[in-house]
């Protein structure tokens, strides 16, 4: 009986135990729990609040409508257009391939087109947008709509291309957008939000890329509210953003027409400057291309088609062509020995048709040579000699200076793509490019502008203008910025003595207008419109001794490839300079020949405003140009003018 008594009396003793455990444990659980809650409701519950918030309402980024491009007449040159897409949200429309292949038996969507969708879809958030397609007929939309309910997730939408309404006229210097891709982003440390909307574009290439930032404008807001999945409910409230800035270039669109269409064909560039300002009234670059293929997606076969010829019609030649200047280079290293002081005007230099140095000669253009010539005479006849002895004299560093001082070697800040510096040497570069110290003989070349030197198109037509002025002219291609004047490029008056700067303009005039010029086929009749200038034949080969003793190749007797580039460059009307110009074909043969009737025909097309009149010619030239002019292929500019357009 005890003994029940004291088991009974340990078995309570044992329960009381694990209810006191139990109950500790309790206790202590509703303890932290109760300091939890305590915790998220009291401290925290400011930073919970928020984030139920944030979860409940979304910010969406809108788009702004880009900045608009015009010419300097007002003429748009890049555009918004409003144009139908397709999109699909990913989400809503279940199994993306399948969706796809119904809305393929309504519009029409090649294989890429698809795979490049598909693609997006797979890179985005399931609730964000993609465009299938865009620019489609209203027919397509309309189809897609009326069959709304068998196309879940797909919907048209209305939204904004860009256009180019002049075409391949402006594209290398308007360039072209597309979309971000993963380089645009690698390359920028805090990229704008903007940038991540799917197949958001950018300027690629030329002014769009260059002035990017002002042309993209600044992104609007809309908040709207969305379920857990993300999915918009309402929207809220939105705040439009900032149109991009609208852009005026400097160019006129009808004399960059007729550029354009006078090269043709041709592997060319040409360069015009009003020389008040300096602005750029035309720069073209042959053969061009319509950049609207690249806005819209090239197809493979085109793209090839560009980047497989050896014109190269992808690459701006005006602003990046590097060539020797050639004979256009004697300006240059004449006014150096001018400077110096190491030639009169009057003094006369010996063409026997070479200069000896050592036992290597160096030969003249014309291989019988030009007898007694001072420097008006070797400008109008472009002896070779005459400039092997000046250079000489006058030394590279002298040369060298005087061609920066021209604007020849120094970079131009244009806002277009890969403006190059072209190379105006001396002996300090040589040594720090090769190693090796300075040659008497890679003096001369450098006199007649050939072994290391190079130019550019657009310098060459600055060194024209500085010329022509007296003044440090510098390019300019932006005229306003939302209607704000920009900068002139006017410049201050050069370093040089003015009189030497005429005796210079004087033999540029000798060249065009005096009977034994180079360049006197290409001479202007017109009245007040007289051409100065200086043609250029650069050598892209070596020309052996064998073959100057046997005779020296024609240039068309060669391969494209081996023919000697032909440039020229002026200034008119001589009397008062009004614009310079700059002229370069790339194999083309002689300056005279081919560069200068170019030249010709677009100083009197800028002079004029208008195609020059057959009166402008010379008789027995006139019948000719009047028909050369008659067929190029122009375009009235002011059939796509801004008037009552504004923003699309």
């Amino acid at each position: 009986m005890k003994r029940s008594q004291r088991e009974a009396e340990e078995s309570n003793r044992r329960i009381g135990r694990r209810t006191l455990i139990m109950g500790g444990a309790q206790a202590l659980f509703a303890g932290v729990l109760a300091l939890r809650m305590r915790q998220l409701q009291v401290t925290q519950a400011a930073e919970f609040r928020l984030l139920a918030e944030e979860n409940r309402i979304n910010i969406r980024l809108i788009p702004p409508a880009r900045g608009i491009l015009y010419d300097r007449q007002g003429h748009v040159i890049a555009e918004n257009d409003q144009n139908y897409r397709i999109v699909i949200v990913r989400e809503d429309a279940g199994d993306p391939e399948q969706a796809l292949a119904r809305l393929t038996r309504l519009v029409q969507l090649d294989d890429e087109t698809v795979e490049r969708a598909l693609k997006e879809i797979r890179r985005h958030s399931p609730f964000v947008p993609v465009t299938i397609a865009d620019r489609m007929r209203w027919e397509e939309v309309a189809s897609v709509a009326v069959n709304a309910p068998v196309l879940p997730g797909i919907a048209p939408e209305v939204g904004q291309s860009r256009h180019y309404p002049m075409g391949p006229d402006f594209a290398h210097i308007v360039g072209y957008v597309g979309p971000v891709s993963d380089y645009d982003l690698s390359k920028l440390e805090d990229p704008d939000p903007l940038l991540q909307i799917p197949r958001f574009q950018i300027g690629k290439t030329g002014v769009e890329a260059k002035e990017e930032e002002l042309l993209r404008g600044k992104a609007g807001t809309r908040r709207i509210e969305v379920n857990a999945a993300g999915r918009v409910i309402r929207e809220l409230d939105r705040i439009d953003g900032q149109p991009g800035s609208d852009l005026q270039l400097t160019i006129d669109a009808g004399l960059q027409n007729f550029m354009q269409a006078r090269l043709g064909e041709e592997s060319a560039a040409a360069v015009v400057l009003d020389l008040q300002h300096g602005d750029v009234l035309g720069i073209a670059s042959s053969p061009s291309f319509d950049p609207n293929k690249f806005v819209q997606g090239i197809s493979v076969a085109d793209y090839r088609a560009l980047t497989e010829t050896p014109f190269r019609p992808l690459s701006n030649k005006a602003v990046q062509g590097a060539y020797p200047p050639g004979s256009t280079f004697k300006l240059v290293t004449a006014l150096a020995a001018l400077e110096a002081g190491v030639i009169t005007p009057d003094e006369t230099v010996w063409c026997p048709g070479f200069l000896k140095l050592g036992d290597r000669r160096f030969h003249c253009w014309r291989r019988g040579g030009h007898g007694h010539v001072n420097l008006t005479e070797s400008l109008q006849q472009s002896c070779d000699v005459y400039y092997y002895d000046i250079g000489q004299r006058v030394g590279i560093d002298n040369i060298a200076a005087m061609a920066r001082k021209l604007g020849l070697g120094v970079h131009h800040d244009l806002p277009l793509s890969a403006v190059g510096e072209g190379l105006a040497p001396d002996r300090a570069w040589k040594r720090a490019r090769y190693g090796q110290d300075w040659q008497v003989g890679d003096t001369l070349n450098a006199s007649i502008g050939q072994g290391y030197v190079l130019a550019t198109p657009l310098q060459l037509a600055v060194m024209s203008a500085r010329i022509a002025t007296g003044r440090a002219v510098t390019p300019r291609l932006l005229r306003s910025i939302d209607g704000v004047e920009q900068p002139s490029g006017a410049g201050a008056p050069l370093d040089i003595k003015p009189v030497n700067l005429e005796r210079i303009r004087k033999g540029m005039d000798a060249v065009v207008n005096s009977r034994r010029g180079t360049g006197r086929r290409s001479r202007v009749v017109a009245d007040g419109m007289a051409m100065a200038g200086k043609t250029g034949t650069s050598q892209v080969r070596n020309i052996t001794a064998a073959e100057r003793a046997a005779g020296v190749f024609r240039n068309e007797d060669l391969p494209w490839e081996r023919r000697d580039h032909a440039l020229f460059v002026a200034f008119a009307p001589v009397e008062a300079p009004r614009v310079a110009i700059a002229v370069v074909v790339e194999h083309g043969g002689g300056g005279s020949a081919v560069a200068a009737p170019i030249a010709r025909d677009l100083t009197l097309r800028a002079l004029y405003g208008r195609v020059p009149p057959g009166d402008a010619y010379p008789e027995s030239d006139r019948w000719e140009a009047e028909r050369r002019l008659r067929d190029l292929p122009l375009r009235d500019p002011g059939s796509r003018s801004s008037g009552g357009r504004g923003r699309a």
